[in-house]
C-alpha cells in the first residue's frame, strides 16, 4: 500500500454504518440492514480501496464483512484494542462513530494490516456454537461453586439449573461433533489433530474453529498469531523478562490445557517439559514453551496432512513453508 492508496474505515453500530475514506474528511452513513449493507458495499466498491478496516464488534460486523468479501473487496476485521491503542498514539482521545471510522481508515493506511480470508458461513456458525459452549461451562462452574455454599432453601433450584446446563452442554457437544463428522474436510483435520497425545475432542474443535490459518503459516507467524511467541522487554542495558501476551486468548487457554495433558502423556512434549524444568525453568514457563512446541507440531502436521508419527522427524522439523 502506498501513501496515495485509498483505505476505508467502517464503524459498525447496531443501527448504522459510518464509512470514512483516508483521502477525504467526509463520513457517509448507511443503515445497518440488508438494504444499507448493499448500498455501503456499492459505495465502497466504487472507491477501489486497497483495504477496508472494520472492528470486531461481537458479530455485528459480520454481515457487512461477508458482503464485502463476497464482492471480492479487501476487508480485514481488527481487534478493537489495537485500534484504540493506535488512536491514543495519534492523540485522538475523543470517541464518536464518525471519529472511529476515520481512525479505522487511518489505521489501515499507516499500519497496513495483512488481508486474510474471513471464515465462511459454516465456520462462523461453528464459532458461535463454540462460544456458547464456553458460556455454558462458565455458568456450570459458577453454579457448582454456589452449590457448595448454598443453604437448603436454594439448593434445589441450583441443582435443577445445573442439570439443565449439563443437558444444554451435552447438546452443544453433540451438535459440534455432528457438524465436524458430516464435513469430510473438517472430519479429516479433526482426526489428524486428535492423533496427537494430549489433544482431545474439545481442543481439536477449538483449534479448527479459532485458527483457520493452521498449516498455512510458518512456525514463527503461527506462534505470534496465537500469542505464544515470547516478546522482548529490553531498554538500553536493561534486559527484561520475556513474556507472551496478545493473540487469541480463548485458543491459548485451550492450548494450555492440551500442553498440560501432553506434558504427562505425550513422549515428545513430556521429555521437552522435563528438560526445561531440569534446566531451572519455572514450571509455568516450561508449560508455555510446551504450548508453542505443540502448536508447531500440529501446524506442521496440518501443512503436510500427516498424522502423529513420533518415530519420524516431522515433529522436530525446524523449518516450514513460508
Amino acid at each position: 500500500m502506498s501513501e496515495e492508496t485509498v483505505c476505508v474505515g467502517v464503524d459498525v453500530a447496531k443501527s448504522a454504518l459510518d464509512v470514512a475514506v483516508t483521502d477525504s474528511g467526509e463520513v457517509k452513513q448507511f443503515a445497518n440492514d440488508d438494504e444499507g449493507v448493499g448500498e455501503a458495499v456499492g459505495y465502497i466498491a466504487g472507491l477501489k480501496p486497497a483495504a477496508i478496516i472494520l472492528e470486531a464488534t461481537g458479530s455485528l460486523e459480520m454481515p457487512l464483512a461477508a458482503a464485502l468479501q463476497a464482492s471480492r473487496l479487501p476487508v480485514v476485521v481488527i481487534n478493537p484494542r489495537q485500534v484504540r491503542d493506535f488512536a491514543r498514539a495519534t492523540g485522538a482521545l475523543a470517541k464518536t462513530d464518525s471519529i472511529d471510522a476515520r481512525i479505522l481508515a487511518l489505521f489501515g493506511a499507516r499500519v497496513k494490516p495483512e488481508i486474510r480470508p474471513l471464515p465462511d458461513a459454516k465456520a462462523r456458525e461453528m464459532k458461535s456454537l463454540l462460544a456458547r459452549r464456553r458460556q455454558l461451562v462458565e455458568m456450570l462452574t459458577a453454579e457448582h461453586n454456589r452449590l457448595g455454599r448454598a443453604g437448603e432453601d436454594v439448593r434445589v433450584g441450583i441443582e435443577g439449573h445445573i442439570r439443565w446446563l449439563e443437558e444444554a452442554l451435552s447438546q452443544i457437544n453433540d451438535n459440534l461433533d455432528h457438524r465436524i463428522r458430516h464435513s469430510p474436510s473438517w472430519c479429516e483435520k479433526s482426526d489428524l489433530l486428535k492423533s496427537v497425545p494430549g489433544v482431545g475432542k474439545v481442543v481439536s474443535s477449538t483449534i479448527l474453529i479459532e485458527l483457520p490459518e493452521l498449516g498455512s503459516l510458518n512456525r514463527r507467524k503461527i506462534a505470534a498469531l496465537v500469542g505464544v511467541a515470547p516478546l522482548n522487554r529490553d531498554s538500553g542495558t536493561m534486559r527484561g523478562r520475556r513474556t507472551v501476551w496478545g493473540g487469541r486468548a480463548k485458543l491459548r487457554a485451550s492450548l494450555y490445557m492440551a500442553a498440560l495433558v501432553a506434558s504427562r502423556c505425550n513422549p515428545i512434549i513430556a521429555a521437552f517439559y522435563q528438560r526445561l524444568v531440569d534446566a531451572g525453568k519455572a514450571k509455568k514457563v516450561a508449560l508455555t514453551a510446551c504450548m508453542r512446541k505443540l502448536l508447531t507440531i500440529v501446524n506442521a502436521m496440518m501443512r503436510t496432512m500427516t498424522r502423529w508419527q513420533p518415530g519420524t522427524t516431522l515433529q522436530y522439523a525446524p523449518t516450514e513453508a513460508k
